[in-house]
């Protein structure tokens, strides 16, 4: 197993668990298909309110979607106005009655440690055409000072405007890729820039999980990092 290869396959049942979970007969291909709808809908809808990941749980006809966010407060609104919208729009989508959809928002309260959430704020640098080695370093330097064991940040495609696509990485710390018991963040996103798409992967080594204790989370443990006013605000 090489470096490109994703993690999270490798490790269901031991440090990862389904995304997805719930149990079908005859409609598992909608309900596949119905989750794939509810995941893209959230993406869009929540793009500012830094969406690491959704888990959804179904059973009979009752819908239970998981939001992980940095950004609780722009996904529940003031007063909870915005989740209540939110709800009635899953609801829409999933097809169920009215009530029939309920939405949990968990916070990521070390982002620097979330794989999705570095890969993101890499691709929107590059978007905004910061240097990439940069955006890569202070990532990296980000993490290791929120306490990961390891990190390796990987981009490629026209980097800083190239005529010719490469690859470059930076890499600090462990990330044993082979150790299944290690739990190992893993994350994918795209910038689009004027030269062409570039891709970001990032890989988190968080700790290995022990006989009988959970997987190391840190990313939704601890003490929230201060925000800034534009954060606060939603910008």
């Amino acid at each position: 197993m090489g470096h490109k290869v994703s993690p999270t396959g490798f490790r269901l049942g031991v440090t990862e668990n389904w995304r997805s979970r719930w149990y079908a007969d005859k409609d598992y291909s909608a309900n596949v298909g119905n989750d794939l709808k509810i995941r893209k809908f959230l993406k869009k809808r929540l793009e500012r309110a830094a969406l690491s990941r959704v888990d959804i749980e179904r059973a009979g006809n009752k819908v239970k979607v998981v939001i992980y966010t940095a950004r609780p407060g722009i996904v529940i609104g003031k007063k909870g106005s915005e989740i209540d919208a939110l709800r009635r729009e899953l609801e829409k989508i999933a097809g169920t009655e009215k009530g029939g959809v309920s939405v949990d928002v968990i916070e990521v309260k070390r982002p620097e440690l979330d794989a999705s959430l570095v890969a993101q704020s890499i691709a929107e640098q590059l978007e905004q055409r910061i240097a990439f080695r940069r955006a890569m370093r202070k990532a990296v330097q980000s993490a290791r000072k929120s306490g990961a064991k390891g990190i390796r940040i990987e981009c490629s495609g026209r980097l800083g405007g190239a005529e010719m696509g490469r690859r470059e990485w930076y890499r600090e710390g462990r990330v044993p890729l082979q150790t299944l018991r290690a739990k190992i963040d893993f994350s994918e996103a795209t910038a689009r820039t004027i030269m062409g798409a570039c891709g970001v992967k990032t890989w988190i080594y968080l700790g290995e999980k022990l006989p009988g204790q959970p997987a190391p989370n840190p990313a939704l443990e601890g003490p929230s990092r201060p925000r800034r006013r534009n954060e606060r605000r939603g910008n």
